[in-house]
């Protein structure tokens, strides 16, 4: 009888519809095999070297193309024929194939549209309209008049930490740091009430967790707290972003009801999650990369460029959304077929020799006089518009953090991060939890 490889093992707390996807298609790799969620730097880059563009499938088994090298990377990215809605592609009138995996997270039918229409799945010419409106709410010139605040927050949150130390002079960075920095500065900029954020916590966890039960529950929440979020700024407008957005207009054009509840859910969701893992990953590359934390705190010059390393080397987003291509597109030499899935993926292209030397040294001084050479926070049209945000809030944490507690360690040895406490979760790198000790 013929030798055949054993299927591999789902990972625990996947849904069955997504477990019997797992291994269903040999030869073709499904970004929720095992192996690439739990080194998808290893797994992603070993993809990237057998190929620019491969044959894949999504979590929902829907077959996608990867794009794993930098160069492919940009040029899908930067390239009008690859739409992030499929109702983009001239003529296609059939059904939308997010449909299947709005069923398999459980999202509610009446629902999806705060997905599959949202200001995130924009193309041009909408795209273009949306982001002026936007734009004008949050400025470029908005993010630097934040830092005061930010600096304020993260100097409390840094004074509090001794006493969330267990018997041992063990905290959570996670808990007690990473997250409740971002999230109060982006839900103040917002415009969520303190007594509402503990809320949006728990959102994050439950619509991160891929359980369809929680996402059920979850997300018609977060939609109608941000509908009654946004009735309340109309009846009584502050000096926040929602109030911004409903006044926000752009040739007596204006943001609807609908775009406004996205936008509002990306930036919360995406401006806290995202960064406080930046964060969280960013420490723990320092703490295990000595000559370079020690580079950081004999020049604090170089924190910008740090910054942009760590987002390079083990940023929390590792995977953009899916792009269809509305034409015929030859790519590296694949053809690649009009209404096609395109899967970009972020962590491979950061990691591609091709582009950088040595990608796996952490190098704090890589970036210096380059600009932004990474694709961390995407690229093109659709670049993230919360990037400067969150460079500043990581350059503030990171650099405050290293010099009130110079001496700082991990409490458990770096590989028990990798097997017990990071989530596995496709296009993330996210710890669950991040021992340390203070002194």
């Amino acid at each position: 009888m013929e030798n055949r490889p054993a299927a591999p093992t789902p990972p625990p707390g996947l849904p069955p519809s997504m477990q019997d996807l797992i291994g269903k298609h040999p030869g073709e790799p499904n970004v929720m095999d095992p192996e690439l969620l739990a080194d998808p730097f290893g797994g992603y880059g070993r993809l990237r070297e057998k190929g620019p563009v491969l044959r894949a499938r999504f979590m929902d088994d829907t077959p996608i193309w990867l794009v794993t090298r930098f160069e492919e990377v940009r040029a899908v990215l930067r390239n009008p024929c690859f739409v992030n809605n499929p109702y983009s592609i001239p003529g296609h009138t059939g059904p939308d194939p997010r449909t299947r995996l709005m069923e398999v997270l459980g999202i509610p039918r009446e629902y999806s549209v705060y997905i599959l229409e949202s200001v995130l799945t924009s193309d041009p010419p909408d795209h273009a309209r949306l982001r002026r409106l936007v734009s004008r709410a949050f400025t470029a010139r908005r993010v630097p008049e934040l830092r005061p605040r930010v600096e304020e927050i993260t100097d409390h949150l840094l004074d509090e930490l001794p006493a969330h130390c267990d018997e041992h002079g063990v905290v959570d960075l996670i808990e007690n740091f990473a997250y409740p920095l971002p999230i109060n500065v982006i839900c103040e900029l917002v415009g969520v009430p303190e007594v509402d954020r503990p809320r949006w916590r728990d959102f994050g966890a439950d619509l991160a967790s891929l359980e369809p039960e929680r996402i059920g529950a979850s997300f018609p929440a977060v939609v109608d707290h941000i509908h009654e979020l946004i009735d309340a700024r109309r009846a009584a407008p502050q000096h926040d972003l929602i109030s911004a957005l409903i006044r926000a207009r752009d040739d007596g054009d204006r943001l609807s009801d609908t775009e406004m509840v996205t936008l509002v859910m990306a930036l919360v969701l995406a401006g806290h999650e995202t960064t406080a893992h930046l964060i969280g990953n960013g420490t723990v590359a320092l703490l295990t990369h000595p000559d370079q934390m020690r580079l950081l705190q004999e020049d604090w010059e170089l924190l910008p460029h740090a910054v942009h390393e760590l987002m390079r080397r083990c940023g929390s987003v590792q995977m953009t959304q899916l792009r269809y291509a509305a034409q015929d597109v030859v790519l590296a030499g694949v053809r690649i077929r009009r209404g096609e899935a395109v899967q970009p993926v972020l962590v491979s292209a950061n990691h591609d020799p091709r582009h950088y030397d040595a990608p796996e040294r952490l190098d704090l001084t890589r970036q210096a006089g380059r600009g932004e050479d990474h694709v961390g926070f995407g690229h093109g049209m659709h670049y993230c518009l919360g990037a400067p945000l969150a460079r500043q809030e990581a350059e503030v944490a990171i650099g405050r953090l290293l010099q009130r507690y110079p001496d700082l360690s991990l409490a458990v040895a770096p590989n028990q991060l990798k097997t017990k406490v990071r989530r596995r979760q496709p296009g993330a790198w996210r710890l669950l939890q991040l021992p340390l000790r203070l002194t």
